[in-house]
């Protein structure tokens, strides 16, 4: 059997164009291609991919297009920019092939340690006082770490748009936990 890994991202924003603003890219399509391009070279094949919000900005048929180029089986853990103005799972977002149904929270176990994953920072999460993790996107990158808690989006400075292990996303965290 393989070993499969796990990896944590969020805000891609695929074909956003506001998202150029903050962004070293000249175009969206530079920007998706870049995107797709560092996605795959740490994703593998049978590798689970937690996005946690805001995938793309696209019509479905481009969404798709980048969707089906992207390796991994993605779980989507809903952004704001996925709904549609009612609050329903856009037809372009919830027609994608994802590894699990699409939903604003979960949890999963990391080297043996409760991660809540959600797409909003929060000050406190389930278990907090017991020393899970909480990962989120939203604030591309503007918010500082809180305890236990990271942004894990794409324009987090330390992870060059790619998604990011447990292990990488926490290292900076468990060793300022040492040092205190």
């Amino acid at each position: 059997m393989a070993f499969t890994s796990q990896y944590f991202t969020a805000d891609t924003h695929f074909g956003h164009a506001l998202m150029l603003k903050d962004r070293p890219f000249a175009n969206t399509d530079e920007m998706d291609r870049h995107l797709i391009d560092v996605w795959n070279s740490v994703v593998r094949d049978g590798d689970i991919v937690w996005h946690l919000g805001d995938f793309s900005y696209h019509d479905a048929a481009r969404t798709k297009a980048i969707f089906n180029q992207l390796k991994g089986r993605i779980r989507l853990i809903l952004g704001n920019h996925d709904l549609d103005n009612r609050g329903d799972v856009r037809r372009s977002i919830a027609a994608l092939a994802w590894d699990m149904e699409p939903t604003h929270y979960a949890e999963t176990k990391q080297d043996g340690e409760r991660v809540v994953l959600n797409h909003y920072a929060q000050r406190t999460w389930s278990a907090s006082v017991h020393g899970s993790w909480h990962l989120f996107g939203h604030s591309h990158g503007r918010l500082p770490t809180y305890g236990r808690s990271r942004d894990c989006g794409v324009d987090c400075a330390d992870l060059g748009y790619a998604p990011a292990s447990f292990r990488v996303l926490t290292a900076a965290m468990k060793e300022a936990e040492v040092v205190a």
